[in-house]
């Protein structure tokens, strides 16, 4: 008589190989999020340093008289974000807008739109808004980075 010829994986065999399945999963998984949070910091650096750009490339222009008379109390810096995405009327133009932002990035923190604000009288920590201009953003979020830094802090 012939042997019969066994097919498939003993009980050992599958047990090992579930081992370093698990084994793998378990390394992998930690990584995995350490990526996630690193592209997170990534996107908000950008969006970050977008917005700020924007504020200076508007203060920029209202110092040099190329925007209308700005409005008192704000330092020649915009009211809001949303005057950096709307534009202002160009000095000396009629139809003519100014646009410093196409639109407003997304927090990728909080995934809103909303950002804190800072006026040029607001304490530099501060985490309200005095509503006179728009100095500085920050991201609204309580997660901390890896260094201990709140996000806000960036």
């Amino acid at each position: 008589m012939r042997a019969r010829r066994r097919r498939g994986l003993t009980l050992i065999e599958l047990i090992v190989a579930f081992s370093i399945l698990l084994l793998l999963t378990s390394m992998a998984v930690p990584l995995a999020r350490y990526r996630v949070k690193r592209e997170k910091e990534r996107e908000l650096r950008w969006a970050l340093r977008e917005i700020r750009t924007a504020i200076d490339k508007y203060k920029d222009a209202c110092d040099y008289n190329q925007l209308g008379s700005p409005k008192l109390d704000t330092d020649c810096y915009p009211e809001n974000i949303q005057a950096l995405v709307e534009g202002v009327k160009a000095s000396g133009a009629v139809d003519k807008k100014i646009k410093f932002l196409r639109r407003i990035p997304r927090d990728p923190f909080t995934g809103q739109k909303e950002w804190g604000m800072r006026s040029t009288r607001d304490d530099p920590s501060s985490t309200s808004w005095g509503g006179q201009n728009l100095f500085d953003v920050y991201s609204k979020t309580y997660e901390k980075a890896a260094d201990g830094t709140s996000y806000s802090e960036w």
